[in-house]
């Protein structure tokens, strides 16, 4: 499909309910989509030149525009985290509910360095790519070998150009504003604190926060959790939609 700058991307639909969008991490496994109880509509970051957060922004919405869907609930996993709340911040008539988890890994170190750690570990990874693909694991569900071996295997100057891009987005997400329910799902583990997910939405009217004893890979870790959350935020988003929608129609009940 094509973004509104003209920019291919590969997008995905998977599983059935309600739409779904979720905003993938640099290197995200398609497997991270699987089992949720959506249909989930989701896509490639970008190669190129343009990727500035607003970019990925404009893909979402390219997605969605795609999968003929209006408004639905927004989910992001790590760097997709800051895509998330941006699309929310700026498109607030597209989100109807926000799922952040595991947000940026990078979010707690100064814009400079998060760009040159993020480079760093890429090249690591590059170089440590060969000894990866020979590590065997249990042939059960993924697991976080699996990720950082497939994650090895990536095309390395896309993935430089996009760790590259890093000081774009904010090390923390800014959600003034935003009034659709939201949940944050954290790792007690994971390189950001928990207190980053409790700074991200404590001034928010309808915010939810779960720390669960999961690393950055939480959604590999503890798929049952984010499933669990994500079908409590629906019935949430849900509630709110109908409220909304009885305030506007002409048959609302009396209110004193």
């Amino acid at each position: 499909m094509v973004s509104a700058d003209g920019t291919r991307i590969r997008s995905g639909r998977t599983g059935t309910g309600p739409d779904v969008l979720l905003g993938p991490g640099l290197g995200a496994v398609p497997e991270v989509r699987d089992g949720l109880p959506a249909r989930v509509h989701t896509w490639r970051p970008r190669e190129g030149p343009r990727v500035a957060l607003a970019d990925h922004v404009a893909d979402a919405l390219a997605v969605l525009d795609d999968g003929g869907v209006e408004r639905c609930v927004v989910a992001g996993w790590s760097l997709g985290v800051p895509v998330a709340a941006e699309l929310a911040v700026r498109h607030p008539a597209r989100v109807s509910g926000l799922l952040l988890v595991a947000g940026d890994p990078f979010a707690a170190l100064p814009a400079g360095v998060r760009r040159l750690v993020g480079v760093s570990a890429a090249t690591a990874l590059r170089l440590a790519g060969p000894l990866l693909h020979r590590v065997k694991v249990p042939d059960v569900s993924l697991s976080p070998v699996d990720v950082v071996r497939r994650f090895a295997g990536h095309d390395w100057g896309w993935y430089c150009a996009l760790a590259s891009a890093l000081d774009d987005a904010p090390p923390r997400p800014d959600l003034t504003g935003v009034t659709c329910p939201t949940t944050v799902l954290a790792g007690r583990f994971d390189l950001p604190s928990p207190r980053w997910s409790l700074g991200a939405v404590a001034g928010l009217p309808q915010a939810r926060v779960r720390v669960l004893p999961n690393t950055h890979f939480l959604p590999l870790e503890n798929p049952r959790a984010v499933a669990e959350e994500l079908a409590l935020l629906l019935v949430r988003a849900r509630g709110v939609e109908r409220a909304v929608a009885d305030l506007l129609t002409s048959r609302s009940r009396r209110r004193a």
